[in-house]
This record gives structure tokens, C-alpha cells and sequence, in this order.
């Protein structure tokens, strides 16, 4: 069996080590270190490392695995949104137009309103389920780029990523996507014609809620030659000591994912069969009050932002005041605590509601 034939739980679990040699650790460590020793050799010679702002061992091996995930060449960065900047930035000019998803994440939105029209780019935000829409009709044929997240966060609207590839690859625009929601074993992008795919690692990819971290991925020699030049010259490069703990942490993804639908499958069936509930998305409706209500009956579930973590969350979205959705809609992400235990707190909580 060779590493391509490998399944996603080999690959979470295998990818970016190095063959074993005897008396070596078994898993890639951290090296702690800015500079590196130059020798009477030039900057980089032979790929040698010099500077961990530019490049860094470490990096590389996540780099490579979470690369291996996403059938591509990956760059790591420091947050999620240093990872979309760098999907962006480097590919626009003043005059631009750029499709970005208005129910997508709201910072991605706060990037193009505060940030790219100050530089004079032309932002046009479409809800996700009209970008395929806007592909089929040609509305896309002057822009440079496009951004999708797919599924959207909070709604968990789904757009087809081939088929918008395909009208952007026929206008000559890139086609970015957010791919932070479904992972890579959710979904590949890069395989669906995408060029670019985007992950905050913060979330599931990593899982465990206490790190900060992000990529790009890409199969264009190109595309990754400007972003790595972005990112040297931007300095969004992450720590070590974050790469190595998001390498360590995504071994545990296909379990986690596994035990995680399980987990969200036995959820919606009790939040379909409750009066309290009007609509199942797996988020879910409900009154504010209701909802403040559902959490103070809650022992397992979590009010807390974010999602994908081993920890079960509650997030009423509208209190952000950033999307455009029900003051009682409510996002659910299942942690990986029980699967009987969860649903009980659930159906436990729902029938304070009536």
C-alpha cells in the first residue's frame, strides 16, 4: 500500500512524516527557532532554511499534511482570515470586481467594506445560493475573483463548486473557497476546479478550541509562488509551536468528524420532533427567550462561538448583530462527549420549552 492509497483516517493520521528512522521520535517535534545557521553557503541554498518568517521545518510539515488532505500545495498563516487575506489580496487592483458571499462568515465581508474598497476594488456580495445562479446566467464574466464558503456559516447553504468553477474559468476570474465548514474530508475543492481552498484551521480541522490557525491550498505553481511572496512580505506566518500542535491535533479529524455527524444526525431527529422547533437546518429556529431559556436548562451544551471542536456548542447568531438571520436562530455544533449523553441534555432542555 503506497500513501496515495491511503484512507482519510491513514492520511489525518500519517500525513507530512517523514520515513522512520530508528532511534528518531515517531513524530515530528517542534523546532523553536527565528534564524538558522547560514554556514559559507548563500541565503537558501539548496532549500536550506534562513529565516522561519520565509520558511521553517515545522510549518513545512504541517504544511504538507494538511496539503496531502486537500490534494495540493498548502501555506499555513496565523488566523483563518489571515488565510483568506492572502486568498485575495494579492490577486486584486484598484478597479477590480469581486464576488464575495453575503451570508458567508462576517469578517470575510468586513474585509471587502472596510478594507478592498478603500483600495478602490469593487466588492459585490450574492447570497450563496445565487452565485450558482449568477455562474449559469454569465453575471460572473467581469469579475476577477470569486469567493464562496460552502456550506455558509451560519445557514449551511450549499452551492455547486464545479459548476461555478467552470464560469469563472471561462471569464478568466479565480474561484476561491472557504472550505472551513465541511474539512477536507467533508470535501475537496481543488478536485471540484476550484484554485484556491481555504481553511480556518481554528475549527475542526484542528478541533480542540485552543489555537489559532489557518491555510491555502492550491495546485498552481503560480498561485502559490505569490502567495507565499504575500505572506513573506505581510509577515502572517504562524508560531511553531501552533503548526506543530495543529499537525498533532488534526490526527484525530476522521475520528472526531465520525463520532461529531453521529452526534448531529441524533440531534436534528430530536429537534424535528419537538414543538418547541419550527425548522431543522441543523442549526435551528426559535425565539430569543426560547433560546435563553434552552441554555440555562443546558449541562452539556456550551453558549460559545466558533465550532468544530471536541467541546458540544450553542451559538444564537443574531447576537453578533453580523447576519442577517432570526433573533432565535441558533447554531449547534456537536463536540465528541457522548452521543446518548448529548441527546439527552438536548431533549432535557427542549422540554423546558413545552
Amino acid at each position: 500500500m503506497t500513501p496515495e492509497s491511503w484512507g482519510d483516517g491513514t492520511r489525518s493520521v500519517r500525513a507530512g512524516e517523514a520515513a522512520p528512522v530508528p532511534g528518531a521520535p515517531l513524530r515530528p517535534s517542534p523546532v523553536f527557532a527565528a534564524p538558522f545557521h547560514l554556514g559559507d553557503r548563500a541565503p537558501r541554498a539548496g532549500g536550506a532554511d534562513a529565516y522561519a518568517r520565509t520558511e521553517h521545518p515545522t510549518l513545512r510539515d504541517f504544511e504538507t499534511a494538511v496539503g496531502e488532505l486537500d490534494r495540493g500545495r498548502c501555506l499555513s498563516f496565523a488566523t483563518g482570515m489571515a488565510a483568506i487575506t492572502a486568498a485575495v489580496l494579492p490577486f486584486v487592483r484598484a478597479g477590480d470586481r469581486v464576488v464575495l458571499p453575503s451570508d458567508g462568515y462576517y469578517t470575510t465581508r468586513l474585509l471587502a467594506s472596510d478594507e478592498l474598497e478603500r483600495f478602490g476594488v469593487r466588492t459585490d456580495l450574492v447570497p450563496t445560493l445565487e452565485i450558482e445562479a449568477a455562474a449559469a446566467r454569465g453575471d460572473l464574466h467581469d469579475a476577477r475573483l470569486v469567493l464562496l464558503e460552502t456550506p455558509s456559516n451560519p445557514q449551511l447553504d450549499v452551492c455547486d463548486i464545479a459548476a461555478v468553477s467552470r464560469a469563472t474559468r471561462a471569464a478568466g476570474a479565480l474561484l476561491v473557497v472557504d472550505n472551513t465548514t465541511a474539512t477536507p474530508l467533508g470535501q475537496r475543492p481543488l478536485e471540484l476546479g476550484a484554485d484556491l481552498t481555504v481553511g480556518s484551521d481554528t475549527k475542526a480541522l484542528t478541533g480542540h478550541s485552543d489555537l489559532l490557525l489557518g491555510h491555502v491550498s492550491t495546485t498552481d505553481d503560480a498561485l502559490y509562488d505569490r502567495i507565499a511572496g504575500w505572506r513573506g512580505h505581510t509577515g502572517s506566518t504562524p508560531g511553531p509551536f501552533e503548526a506543530w500542535l495543529g499537525h498533532r491535533s488534526m490526527s484525530t479529524l476522521d475520528l472526531r468528524l465520525a463520532r461529531q455527524a453521529a452526534t448531529a444526525a441524533a440531534v436534528a431527529e430530536v429537534l424535528a420532533g419537538s414543538p418547541a422547533v419550527r425548522g431543522v437546518r441543523w442549526p435551528w429556529r426559535a425565539k430569543e427567550a426560547s433560546v435563553r431559556r434552552f441554555l440555562a436548562a443546558c449541562r452539556l451544551w456550551t453558549a460559545a462561538t466558533s465550532f468544530g471542536g471536541v467541546h458540544s456548542t450553542v451559538d444564537r447568531r443574531a447576537q453578533w448583530g453580523a447576519d442577517a438571520v432570526a433573533p432565535g436562530f441558533v447554531r449547534l455544533s456537536c463536540g465528541i462527549e457522548d452521543t446518548d449523553d448529548l441527546v439527552a441534555d438536548l431533549a432535557a432542555a427542549l422540554s423546558v420549552l413545552g
